[in-house]
């Protein structure tokens, strides 16, 4: 049976990301509390919440699956089922960050990282029917450009920033806001595919069996 994918997240940027790569699959939202998970999760480092709130993710929705409410269409129901959970947390001089939720926070943000250097963190964890549960953290250095206030007010005023980690994007508006980036790109955007490669293999599937 041809594996199917479910990607665990609402993100249209992580869904553009596999459909772009020609990777086949649908989306199916989780409904874990991710301020809840963190704080029975205890002290972590940015990288290992990402990783902790992917699992969560992806966990939650291969569950419906097998509790049995997936039968047609809902968890990691089937032979070959796959799950994806993905989470990205921005860290700043050790601090993490995450959606800026509101205009005030993100510009205060912004005016923080200007002309700074901070890491995006994205795990991704994948379970499989089979029984296959991997995850990884991949690691992006981002280089930002030393905006003016202007400019900031002006990318704040279109609510871009707002719901996405670190309030930016590079494949949005603010790519003219960032200078360079140490590592993966798409591990900023949300999703590394080469990081999916790999944890599929483990899983003992081939990332070319996904392609439409």
């Amino acid at each position: 049976m041809t594996p199917s994918l479910i990607l665990a997240s609402a993100s249209p940027a992580r869904t553009k990301l596999l459909t772009d790569a020609g990777i086949a699959h649908r989306v199916l939202v989780s409904d874990v509390d991710e301020d809840a998970a963190t704080a029975a999760a205890g002290e972590l480092s940015p990288a290992e919440t990402a990783l902790l709130l992917a699992r969560a993710k992806a966990e939650s929705v291969a569950a419906l699956g097998a509790g049995g409410s997936g039968a047609g269409g809902s968890g990691a129901d089937g032979a070959g089922g796959l799950v994806l959970g993905c989470d990205s947390v921005f860290e700043l001089a050790g601090v993490p960050y995450g959606k800026p939720w509101e205009p005030e926070v993100a510009r205060a943000r912004w005016r923080q990282m200007r002309g700074q250097s901070g890491i995006l963190h994205t795990g991704h964890w994948l379970v499989s029917a089979s029984g296959a549960s991997v995850g990884a953290v991949t690691s992006a250095v981002v280089h930002f450009e030393d905006v003016t206030d202007a400019e900031i007010d002006a990318y704040v005023a279109t609510g871009e920033p707002l719901q996405v980690a670190g309030a930016f994007t590079i494949d949005g508006l603010a790519g003219a806001f960032i200078s360079g980036i140490e590592g993966d790109p798409h591990t900023v955007v949300g999703l590394s595919i080469s990081t999916l490669r790999r944890l599929l293999a483990q899983a003992g599937v081939s990332i070319t069996d996904l392609w439409e």
